[in-house]
């Protein structure tokens, strides 16, 4: 089976917009669950529900990969699962490292949706020595001295950092030089990385943020126009941010690691 490191996804030599791609596990998410349930055809509209998006905006997310369907007949479905899934590079072996086995490291390295995904956990790595030789999920932890062999020898291309802030530039620099030239990371801070090596960001806290933002504006407007006060919701929440104040004063960007 071909591994992550010698093949790449064709998405980009193709000319797919990152936003179309960005799109496409959504919708190869739906079509799993309606190939679950031996659903040999799907329409636009029906898909475009159950993906949370628009069915003329599915339909020009499907040009792009040469896909238009049949009229009056509609899409099939494992067809589908296989071009996504091939455009997504999931046809392949993709090896994956976490660094930083704390709660959320661990948590990851539990979740069972990356084999059936197409992603293999090569290695856990954490910088605490006691921490080595355990079992989480079935895999001893080994040591971050061990790092650069492992990514050479397993051929890995996609690291995860789970690792506290400070540490999470240096592990960023370490995985890139082995040769890593994907990574995701959890860690409440910006990589810096060199071209042609992809970032991206998960912050849990940001995404609570985002919805205190909208609860806040439901309740300003459950309260009419003249209402000036925030909501007990939000007076709340002020209140505890005051009591954690990270080291500009605000709320830490995410959640601790």
């Amino acid at each position: 089976m071909a591994t992550g490191r010698t093949h790449r996804p064709a998405t980009r030599s193709r000319g797919i917009p990152e936003a179309t791609v960005a799109r496409l596990p959504l919708y190869l998410r739906a079509l799993t669950a309606l190939s679950e349930r031996s659903v040999p055809t799907v329409s636009s509209e029906e898909l475009a529900a159950a993906a949370g998006v628009n069915s003329a905006k599915l339909r020009k997310d499907f040009s792009y990969l040469g896909s238009y369907g049949t009229r009056g007949v509609g899409y099939d479905v494992e067809y589908l699962v296989y071009q996504i899934s091939r455009e997504l590079g999931l046809t392949q072996d993709w090896p994956v490292v976490i660094v930083g086995i704390g709660n959320l490291g661990a948590a990851l390295a539990n979740y069972g949706g990356f084999a059936s995904r197409g992603f293999r956990v090569a290695a856990l790595i954490d910088a605490d020595p006691a921490m080595a030789g355990k079992p989480v999920a079935g895999i001893g932890v080994q040591h971050t001295d061990e790092l650069e062999h492992i990514i050479e020898s397993d051929g890995v291309s996609i690291g995860v950092i789970a690792t506290p802030a400070g540490a999470a530039q240096q592990v960023c620099d370490r995985l890139v030089a082995a040769g890593v030239t994907s990574i995701l990371n959890f860690a409440p801070t910006v990589l810096t990385v060199p071209d042609g090596v992809d970032v991206r960001k998960v912050d849990l806290s940001i995404e609570l943020q985002i919805l205190a933002f909208h609860e806040q504006r439901k309740a300003g407007e459950e309260g009419g126009p003249d209402s000036g006060a925030p909501a007990p919701a939000a007076r709340a929440a002020a209140a505890a941010a005051g009591d954690r104040k990270g080291p500009d004063g605000d709320m830490p960007a995410v959640m601790p690691a």
